[in-house]
Formats: C-alpha cells, sequence, structure tokens
C-alpha cells in the first residue's frame, strides 16, 4: 500500500458546458460550444450540450453525492457566457447567484470549491468580435475574471485562471477540431499568446486567495534516437510554449524558430512576458497520455503548428475507449521534470481519467486510476510538490466533439432520465480518499 499525506487534497473535476445543461436559462446567452455544437457535423451524434447532466437544477442532489465519494475538494468551471453573457463586462446576477449557491452547497458539505474561470466556453459575442486571436479578448477576461473573484472570494482559497490554452488555442483554431472551428495556423498562435496574457492580467487582479492555471502537459519521447528533434518539436508546442512564458518570462528560441515560417511574433509586445509571467502559486496538470514521435517526410493536418511532418507512433499499449494509450509512467515523469525544471512550485493533478464501456462496473477505469495514483506516489517520492489530485470526471458527461459517446465519470449518467449511478470506481475512489492511500 502507497500511503499519502494526510494533508493531501482529494477531488474531483468537471466543467461548465460539459454538465450543467440550462444553456438558455436565467440570462445565460449562447458561447462558443453552443454553436458549434449547433453546426451539423461538427460534434458525433449531432450532440449538443443544451442538456448534458442537468446539473444546473441538480447541483444540490450532485454534492450530496460528492460527500458520499469522500471528496475533500471539487474542480468546476464558471461559465463565462453565464456570469457576462456578452463578454462585455455586464454581470448577469442570476448567473453568479448560480455559483454563489454551489459554493455555498459545497462549504456546507465540507467540500472546498476550486473553480475554474475558463474551460473553453467563449462568449459568442467575443468570438465574433475577433475571438483567441484578438487581444482586446485578453481584457475582457480580466474584466470578467476580476468581477467574479470579488463576489466570490470572500468563500474561495482557490482560483485557476484557464483549463488548458493548447486545446483552446490549437484545437480552436488550427485544426477547427474544437469550438470555435477555425483553420487558421497563425490565428491559432497569437490565440496561444493572448490566452496567457489573459491570465497573466486576471491574476494580477485577483489579490485574495490561490491563483494558478491548468496546462494539459504530457511526457514525450523519440522512438528512435534520430528522432530526437521530433520529440523536441512536439514537447516544445505542447509543454514548453506555454511553461517557459507562464513560468521563466519566455517564449524558447527553438520553438520561435520552428514557427518562423508562420509568425514573427510581432503580437508579442514587450511588456506582455512580464504580465504573463506574474508569480504562480501553483500549477494544475491534466494527463491522460503520453507521446512515442518519429519524424516524417509527408506534412498533414496537424494541432503542431510548424511541425505538421511529425508523426505519432503507436506502442501498441492497452488503449481507453477514446483510443488514447495507457502509460502511468508518462504522469510519473512529467511530475519530476516539473519539479526539476520549475522547482519550488506545487503540483496538483487538476485531470487525470479514463473513457472505458463499461457501465457500472468499471474494472478498467479502477485499474486506470490505481496506476496513476501509484505513479503520483512514486513522483512525490522523487521530490516532485504534489498536493493534490482531481479525477477527471465526477460524471460522465458531454465529452466535446466526442458527444456523449465517451465516458469518463466516476458516477454513472442515465441521460434519458438523469438517474446518477456510483460506478464501481466511485466506491473505489472512496475507499482511497478514507485511507489516503492506494
Amino acid at each position: 500500500m502507497k500511503t499519502f499525506d494526510p494533508r493531501f487534497l482529494w477531488g474531483a473535476a468537471t466543467s461548465s458546458y460539459q454538465i450543467e445543461g440550462a444553456v438558455a436559462i436565467d440570462g445565460r446567452q449562447p458561447s462558443i460550444w453552443d454553436t458549434f455544437a449547433a453546426t451539423p457535423g461538427k460534434v458525433d451524434n449531432g450532440d449538443t450540450g443544451e442538456m448534458a447532466a442537468d446539473h444546473y437544477h441538480r447541483y444540490r442532489d450532485d454534492v450530496v453525492l460528492m460527500a458520499g465519494l469522500g471528496l475533500r475538494a471539487y474542480r468546476f468551471s464558471i461559465a463565462w457566457s453565464r456570469v457576462d453573457p456578452l463578454g462585455s463586462g455586464s454581470i448577469n446576477q442570476r448567473g453568479l447567484d448560480f455559483y454563489r449557491r454551489l459554493t455555498d452547497t459545497l462549504l456546507e458539505h465540507g467540500i472546498q470549491p476550486w473553480p475554474t474561470l475558463y474551460h473553453w466556453d467563449l462568449p459568442q459575442p467575443l468570438e465574433d468580435a475577433g475571438g483567441w486571436p484578438a487581444r482586446d479578448t485578453a481584457y475582457r477576461f480580466a474584466d470578467y475574471a476580476a468581477a467574479v473573484h470579488d463576489a466570490l472570494s470572500d468563500t474561495i482559497t482557490h482560483w485557476t485562471t484557464l483549463n488548458e490554452p493548447w486545446c483552446s488555442a490549437f484545437l480552436g483554431y488550427a485544426t477547427g477540431r474544437h469550438a470555435p472551428g477555425r483553420r487558421d495556423p497563425r490565428a491559432a498562435i497569437r490565440a496561444a499568446h493572448h490566452l496567457m496574457l489573459a491570465h497573466g492580467l486576471a491574476a494580477g487582479r485577483m489579490s485574495r486567495g490561490a491563483v494558478g492555471i491548468t496546462l494539459n502537459l504530457t511526457h514525450v519521447a523519440p522512438r528512435t534516437p534520430a528522432d530526437q528533434d521530433a520529440a523536441r518539436r512536439i514537447d516544445g508546442m505542447q509543454n514548453r510554449l506555454f511553461l517557459e512564458p507562464l513560468l521563466a518570462g519566455r517564449y524558447p528560441d527553438d520553438v520561435r524558430a520552428d514557427l518562423a515560417g508562420i509568425t514573427d511574433f510581432g503580437h508579442v509586445r514587450d511588456e506582455d512576458l512580464p504580465v504573463i509571467a506574474t508569480p504562480l502559486d501553483f500549477l494544475g496538470v491534466n494527463y491522460y497520455t503520453p507521446m512515442l514521435v518519429a519524424g516524417g517526410t509527408e506534412a498533414r493536418p496537424s494541432a503542431y503548428v510548424g511541425s505538421e511532418t511529425v508523426v505519432q507512433v503507436d506502442r501498441g499499449l492497452p488503449r481507453t475507449s477514446i483510443g488514447w494509450e495507457i502509460d502511468a509512467g508518462g504522469l510519473r515523469d512529467l511530475l519530476v521534470r516539473l519539479h526539476d525544471d520549475y522547482p519550488g512550485l506545487d503540483l496538483y493533478v487538476t485531470e487525470n481519467g479514463a473513457a472505458f464501456d463499461e457501465p457500472v462496473n468499471d474494472h478498467d477505469r479502477i485499474a486506470y486510476l490505481r496506476d496513476h495514483l501509484s505513479a503520483c506516489h512514486d513522483a512525490i517520492g522523487l521530490g516532485a510538490p504534489l498536493k493534490g489530485y482531481f479525477a477527471w470526471s465526477l460524471l460522465d458527461n458531454f465529452e466535446w466533439a466526442y458527444g456523449y459517446a465517451q465516458r469518463f465519470g466516476l458516477v454513472h449518467v442515465d441521460y434519458a432520465t438523469q438517474r446518477r449511478t456510483v460506478k464501481d470506481s466511485g466506491h473505489w475512489y472512496r475507499g482511497v480518499i478514507g485511507r489516503s492511500a492506494v
């Protein structure tokens, strides 16, 4: 048995568009994901988040369920389009009141609220005005973040500005796989910068509580020694493009060189990088699968702008139902690397989980979680300052472009009836929390 520090924070995570539903209730207006999901062919099976898990109406019962699982913390996101529907700074009090009710209910049950201010659901009017490739969106986000922080910081101690800006920038604006569905590599690079600028501007206006950001990071390895440059390129675009500006106040020289044919970084102003590097109180790490890569000769559409010839290699490992290879060792190596490269920064695994087709008797998910929590313990033993773990996800939910076909939840949701059933993995996780051991 591997035992964790009694202070280790155990939680689970969700996001607003994936579970809330109620997309036209109490003043909420469309986000880019409402528009994208309503566009034929963008989401598998034509699914949308219109109903999702109906958490907006069922949040009290869901909090009782969280308490039954023994959760110490709950990571959720606040829908910008519910609180500031036009992105103009005009606060919709009814939308803000929902998150006050949710926060208060969590605290009544002894569960620490961990809100994320942006999990991909940009108000549609801001996209119409240019979206994340437009610099002004960063300032609009800072205004929204400050308003939410001012309203709720009396009860919330940990704030996350952005979730996975890599996805927002490169899946949203380079490949078009995510909302808003644009395919413009140059715009994607600008979006990545403005997302980080938005984080820095917001962090500078949030004076109470601990402030962090969540990145989707991964362990990247070359297939052979001859593929070292391919691995460097993907590590640069997936990891260092964000880590270095945020934690070192610079863009890596090699990444700038890789992107020289696409952008001259003229969108970066002299004052931006010090703002982006506003000191973090913690770094959230979302990890699902590692990458083994090789250099290729044929360019193909890729989220890795500037590295379109690099290919991901199938290692023949077991896979989840979404098709992602399972390798917990990548999480251990990633956490140790973050400690080595950026010492002194508290780390939290803010998402980790797996999609499997097993409805309730989900033994594959238990094995996945057990192996990855063991990897977390090993990383701590190697010096990584890991302070907590949030399983993804609390509930089965709308899995973005995959619709409802992929289920990540510790709790099964029957979407026709909205009935919740705790899966075997949820019961298992409750035992882990109770023992603080795996």
